[in-house]
């Protein structure tokens, strides 16, 4: 190995089926470092999951006039379809290179937080979406709060400590279609370099080679889980909570080369929200003379993601 060559580092592959004592560790550990940790055996049935995944390339090889009948511009791309080349990268002169579909919690009639979480909307063209996907819905949100839960006992937090901040919360489920590379604009990646607004992401699908995150050192690495394995990090709602102690780091998903830039790419990002009426302050065991609160300032969860959604295009 000459001088100049540099090995670049890998994400560890955390077990959920390792002894319970050692996750919040590892987890914190593996965040810590990189805003990201790869999660194996979460439980998510790999039936279900396949049910998912065929669904999903089904709806978007629907033809696009069917598909703009789910388009709701008027809600920001909450929920239903959002079409090709409208979501935009903070910062970013170019829209990204994608489409997706967004499934959120369904509330009963009157919930005091339904003004803030629009009813679902289903394409009546594939039987059996809605029941696959509320039951990924579920699914995800159970893994998540698991998550959490590790998270909470590393900052020396009560285990339970998100339940009630989580609780009804304002979650997304996306199905996300990268369309093959073809006279792109200049400039244009399938995902542009941007960190996530919400608490935790889990994902499915990072197989699929594209996915990288930036190093605190200013290197871009690949994310590449096992198979059926999730990509989870750390969101901006979070690194605010933890005045950075965990960071949202940023990550991108880069054009693929050669032949596999003629075929589509799917994934499926799971964003774990908080409630909307939560307030987000710093945590106190996060603060001290090193660690000055950098936000002292309180903001509700609602108000900090409609912020980002303006930045990001998908609200005016």
């Amino acid at each position: 190995m000459s001088p100049e060559s540099t090995v670049l580092p890998s994400l560890p592959v955390i077990s959920l089926a390792d002894d319970a004592t050692t996750l919040p560790a590892l987890l914190a550990d593996s965040f810590g470092r990189y805003g990201f940790a790869l999660v194996a055996d979460h439980g998510i049935d790999p039936a279900l999951i396949a049910r998912g995944w065929d669904l999903t390339q089904a709806l978007f090889a629907l033809p696009d006039a069917e598909k703009r009948r789910w388009h709701q511009p008027r809600q920001g791309g909450a929920r239903g379809y959002t079409p090709f080349g409208t979501e935009i990268a903070k910062g970013a002169d170019v829209h990204d290179l994608k489409e997706f579909w967004h499934v959120g919690r369904d509330l009963p009639p009157g919930h005091p937080l339904s003004a803030s979480m629009p009813a679902n909307v289903w394409p009546d063209q594939l039987p059996h979406f809605a029941e696959t996907f509320r039951a990924l819905y579920a699914e995800f949100d159970r893994v998540g709060a698991r998550i959490l839960a590790h998270l909470a006992i590393a900052l020396d937090l009560p285990a339970t400590w998100f339940d009630p901040a989580i609780a009804d919360g304002n979650s997304v489920l996306r199905l996300l279609h990268y369309p093959p590379i073809a006279d792109a604009p200049a400039g244009a990646i399938r995902a542009g370099a941007h960190e996530d607004i919400n608490l935790i992401t889990l994902l499915l699908g990072a197989e699929e080679s594209g996915l990288e995150l930036l190093t605190r050192d200013g290197q871009w690495i690949e994310v590449a889980p096992p198979q059926g394995a999730l990509a989870i990090n750390i969101g901006d709602m979070l690194q605010r909570l933890t005045n950075h102690r965990l960071p949202s780091t940023t990550h991108r998903v880069r054009n693929p080369v050669g032949a596999r830039a003629g075929f589509s790419r799917y994934s499926m990002p799971y964003f774990l929200h908080l409630r909307s009426d939560f307030v987000i302050r710093t945590l106190p065991g996060c603060i001290d003379a090193d660690h000055p609160d950098r936000y002292p300032d309180p903001i509700t969860a609602d108000a900090y993601l409609l912020q980002r959604l303006r930045e990001i295009g998908l609200i005016t």
